[in-house]
């Protein structure tokens, strides 16, 4: 089983519990507007690796995962190569790693067979996901990112009826997601699931504008600060977020 890969991590400390190997996969469908890894969106992109060849890279590192730590594939958008990451899990799990998933929730489909199939498969060998809300409003969501919530929403409940932990993340973005309403709406949202054992408030940061460059891409947010401190404290209350 073979999948596209752009990148890895030996060390990462923000992608899960402890020290992390991770594994940037290649392709995304969806076009955030505060994306600072653009160069991941081409699904032609990329280097192409077999899960094997993956997991034996991941486990030179093991040793280091003593702590808590293990293997997060994240992207791009790594369930658009569903069944190559289940292979990676797989082979990862007869090693006893700990293994994540970062994802936007966006390929999970409730109304395809298929789709809940794949994704109940890659449950089996997964232990945490870290998931994405963009935006509780289906219409804010969709000028947000291109696509509307439904399948993020939905997949969220699934993992909370499958009893699956969660992390959900909010990327707090100065007059699109730091409203208060909508932070509230996303607190209920939140609250309705079984399964969240962290929340995150992502500060929007402009770290990634100078790749929108490079790639010869305007980049959607020219002109756009982060939050200040006080907008980032009162989104981390209202979503009970860590501190």
């Amino acid at each position: 089983m073979n999948g596209r890969i752009h990148s890895f991590e030996s060390f990462g400390t923000v992608d899960g519990p402890g020290i992390r190997y991770v594994v940037f996969m290649q392709g995304c469908p969806l076009r955030c507007k505060y994306c600072h890894n653009p160069d991941t969106w081409n699904f032609g992109g990329g280097s192409e690796y077999s899960a094997e060849e993956v997991a034996r890279g991941a486990l030179r590192y093991k040793r280091y995962w003593r702590g808590g730590g293990g293997v997060t594939v994240s992207g791009g958008e790594p369930l658009a190569q569903i069944d190559f990451v289940t292979e990676l899990f797989r082979l990862l799990k007869e090693e006893g790693v700990h293994c994540a998933v970062d994802t936007s929730g966006i390929t999970f489909n409730p109304q395809s067979a298929e789709s809940v199939q794949k994704h109940t498969r890659l449950l089996e060998y997964s232990d945490l996901f870290l998931l994405d809300i963009k935006h509780i409003d289906p219409s804010g969501c969709k000028a947000l990112t291109g696509a509307d919530n439904r399948n993020e929403l939905a997949f969220a409940r699934f993992l909370s009826e499958s009893g699956k932990d969660m992390w959900i993340r909010q990327v707090l973005l100065p007059g699109v997601t730091d409203g208060e309403e909508s932070l509230l709406r996303t607190r209920d949202f939140i609250d309705t699931l079984k399964t969240v054992k962290r929340v995150e408030v992502l500060p929007y940061h402009t770290m990634g504008e100078v790749k929108y460059k490079n790639l010869g891409i305007d980049y959607p947010l020219a002109g756009v600060k982060p939050p200040d401190k006080e907008s980032v404290e009162l989104a981390k209350k209202i979503l009970g977020a860590a501190r």
